[in-house]
């Protein structure tokens, strides 16, 4: 790589990293738009492009969760007992959705599974429907459950699964600030099944680019993964600053932006646009 990539890659770190302790969504669905279009710019092969950006952004998730949710637990922000009920299902899920399924999409429609879904995501946050007073969690069979979705469905689009597990949480009565937190420290237990899966799942994939490991490009892993360690903490900070309502609005905002660059890159590899 030439320095100008190292430097924007360190840059994408920064930002990835501030966005996942303010936000409490790992960074990867901010990272996937840009790896996409930097792998572009790289010549990577087209039919890998997408899946080398989730596969990357999900690993770099290892270790920006844990510096994130260090600050958070600093605070006591961190709800560990939701931690354990969702950690079993997220890494069954993550495996399975990492391995062989990743593999044999295609990348028209990991884009617009990752369109879809972080679209859907911000406009239940955007809405701010106000739940039953009287719902809560479910019982341990049904956290089992909704981790195993989770963990599939933030390994198809590479995000640390925020995304989904910030409005769950918020939909049984955590509070806002409790499931940012919390999101952060579940962004581990993805990123390790769901990345185990793309290695697994890329390793007999021929034509990856050199330095590859299956789907994971490693120096964009090792500059981003370096940068974001700083800032992570520096957003988790912030988040504990902003009130419920500027929380919300931050994070459909970012969420509306990402989802429309991708449907946008699934509509070109579908061919509907030039």
């Amino acid at each position: 790589m030439t320095l100008l990539q190292v430097l924007f890659l360190l840059l994408l770190g920064c930002f990835t990293g501030f966005s996942a302790g303010l936000l409490g969504i790992g960074g990867g669905m901010i990272m996937v738009p840009f790896l996409t279009f930097l792998f572009t710019q790289y010549g990577f092969p087209a039919e890998h492009i997408v899946h080398m950006a989730i596969a990357t952004s999900m690993s770099t998730i290892l270790f920006t969760s844990l510096s994130s949710v260090r600050a958070h637990h600093k605070r006591g922000a961190v709800r560990w007992d939701i931690v354990a009920g969702l950690t079993p299902g997220i890494l069954i899920g993550g495996l399975v959705g990492g391995g062989e399924i990743f593999a044999a999409l295609k990348t028209s429609w990991l884009s617009l599974i990752f369109a879809s879904f972080v679209g859907f995501s911000a406009y239940q946050m955007l809405k701010n429907k106000k739940p039953k007073p009287s719902r809560v969690l479910p019982g341990k069979k049904g956290l089992l459950g909704v981790g195993g979705a989770i963990g599939f469905i933030s390994s198809l689009v590479g995000a640390g699964g925020g995304f989904i597990s910030v409005p769950f949480m918020t939909w049984c009565n955590v509070a806002i600030h409790n499931a940012v937190a919390t999101s952060a420290a579940l962004g581990f237990p993805i990123a390790l099944g769901s990345a185990m899966g793309y290695i697994y799942g890329g390793m007999h994939i021929e034509g990856l680019p050199a330095n590859s490991l299956g789907f994971v490009y490693l120096p964009a892993l090792a500059c981003i993964a370096t940068a974001s360690v700083f800032t992570a903490p520096i957003g988790a900070k912030v988040a504990h600053q902003l009130n419920v309502a500027q929380l919300k609005r931050v994070f459909a905002g970012v969420l509306f932006l990402l989802a429309s660059y991708m449907l946008w890159k699934s509509m070109q590899s579908f061919g509907l646009i030039a």
